[in-house]
């Protein structure tokens, strides 16, 4: 006999989606209010932390899949935020940096984003918040631990995402 599927909102990837959601909500008026969506803004924050990075390590940071970068990028190159440039070590990979303007963009947004991360503090627990980072670390951890190949011809081996702080390259 089989065992049940557990429900539909026990499902811990619908769990994961939903508490995204809820906080997100918090965030998206301000950032709509600058004409920024919620990938825009990932790419400007990480891009804030590091003088240059490559468009696949710049993927990998904000969890953006090459075709989502591909479409998002442009926009905000022609808006004035970023720059790209091809690396001098090897024109295949592309360098990306936030511009003045986008530095600018970002320190206009970063207060109220941080004054939200306030809020949400306050509403949660400082804490329990502490908490969830950690248990978030923890689970991170545990599942993009690299997986043992299958020896089957027919078996895919997917490899996790690892998320890692980024490191400034001047390519």
């Amino acid at each position: 006999m089989t065992r049940p599927m557990r429900p539909f909102e026990r499902s811990l990837p619908m769990q994961l989606m939903l508490a995204r959601e809820a906080v997100m909500q918090r965030f998206r008026p301000h950032l709509n209010a600058r004409g920024l969506t919620d990938q825009q803004w990932r790419i400007i924050r990480a891009l804030n932390e590091a003088e240059t990075v490559e468009i696949a390590d710049l993927g990998r940071a904000c969890c953006l899949h090459a075709a989502s970068l591909s479409r998002i990028l442009p926009k905000l190159e022609e808006d004035g935020l970023i720059a790209r440039r091809n690396s001098k070590n090897d024109q295949r990979r592309i360098i990306v940096s936030l511009t003045a303007k986008g530095r600018r963009l970002f320190d206009e947004v970063a207060p109220e984003s941080e004054a939200i991360y306030s809020t949400l503090a306050r509403e949660i627990g400082p804490v329990r918040l502490d908490q969830i980072y950690s248990l978030l670390d923890e689970v991170i951890g545990i599942l993009a631990r690299p997986k043992k190949a299958v020896r089957s011809a027919a078996a895919r081996v997917v490899l996790p995402v690892r998320r890692k702080k980024m490191v400034s390259r001047n390519g």
